[in-house]
């Protein structure tokens, strides 16, 4: 049964966020409920919120019904275990305005508090150097969102568009209803200047949000860029290698804040910040399949990606569990999170 929507959506704070994948079933490829479910409340104890139906959830090989039951799961399954007001952000882009609109209304039906856009890459060739054409996309959905919605700039997934500060920044001050951007191009200068404009203590009262609890967040796409964002005055990151080292993940992004107000915990955060930021850029080379694979190896459940992505083979997930990047992330994970497999 769909939720009621809300007036106000729970509070989008700066954090960190993973896009939780998308477990299927061995063979048939049905959603496993109850792999989500444990992955969303695991990742939910350490501070970690969900991002439903994205890039690492796959949400390009789910059909509407699939994203509206995984929401529900989740709400469900986040309410039962007391965390009532942990915000869920699902993912509602697809090849027309039409349709992402209509994916935003079912998904705050479900439960989704948030909703976060990506511009189709389909026609790329058209979009990449319409500036006009693309503020116009967001500005629609926005508008037409009953729920708040956050910007996905991820140029690999959407055929090469990519949003500039400048247009960012114009979609911020001009759409109230949008909450903020994933930036996945991992361009810290970018992120530099937008928050020069959004971290700005008179941005609230100069361009005010219709909702008071959404305000516009500036999150990295990667975790490898934590320490300097939080001193460029970010807000955090949507991370997929929050999935594998939550606590880990969360422990820096604590340090990078602390860091930013006293410089005594700097040095601490730089030597957690080489650690994750190596092993970020060692698993983010083996994508979704080898994510689910740690996964697997870490917490008994991951499983195969749906086709037509392959999986990794044997040799492979051998050869990234080994890797000093790898291990040297696992053992952190093992020191402040005692779920995690021997």
């Amino acid at each position: 049964m769909a939720l009621n929507v809300p007036a106000t959506p729970r509070s989008l704070q700066p954090g960190i966020y993973a896009p939780i994948p998308t477990f299927f079933l061995p063979g048939s490829e049905d959603l496993d409920l109850q792999s989500f479910e444990s992955h969303v409340l695991l990742l939910a104890g350490a501070g970690v919120r969900p991002l439903l139906a994205g890039s690492m959830g796959e949400g390009i090989h789910l059909t509407h019904a699939e994203r509206i039951i995984l929401i529900q799961a989740a709400r469900r399954a986040l309410d039962k275990a007391g965390f009532t007001q942990v915000p869920i952000v699902a993912g509602t882009g697809t090849g027309s305005t039409r349709e992402t609109i209509e994916l935003c209304h079912e998904a705050a039906r479900a439960g989704a508090d948030y909703a976060i856009v990506i511009a189709s890459g389909y026609f790329a060739g058209v979009l990449s150097g319409n500036k006009e054409a693309l503020k116009a996309f967001w500005t629609e959905v926005a508008e037409r969102s009953p729920i708040p919605v956050l910007i996905y700039n991820y140029p690999g997934a959407s055929g090469g568009i990519d949003l500039d500060s400048d247009l960012i920044t114009e979609l911020a001050t001009s759409s109230p209803n949008l909450a903020g951007v994933k930036l996945t191009c991992g361009n810290v200068g970018k992120l530099t200047r937008i928050c020069a404009t959004v971290s700005d203590a008179s941005f609230p009262s100069l361009y005010p949000r219709r909702n008071p609890n959404a305000p516009f967040l500036v999150l990295g796409g990667y975790a490898d860029f934590l320490v300097p964002s939080a001193f460029a005055n970010g807000h955090g990151a949507i991370t997929g290698l929050a999935n594998v080292a939550p606590y880990t993940t969360v422990k820096l992004f604590q340090l990078a804040q602390e860091a930013a107000k006293n410089p005594a915990s700097l040095s601490e955060a730089q030597s957690l910040q080489a650690i994750v930021g190596r092993a970020d850029f060692t698993i983010a080379k083996a994508s979704i399949a080898g994510t689910k694979a740690l996964l697997e190896r870490l917490y008994g459940y991951g499983g195969l990606p749906r086709k037509p992505l392959p999986p990794v083979d044997a040799d492979t997930i051998t050869a990234l569990w080994e890797h000093p990047d790898v291990r040297a992330l696992v053992e952190a994970e093992r020191s402040l999170n005692d779920k995690v497999r021997k």
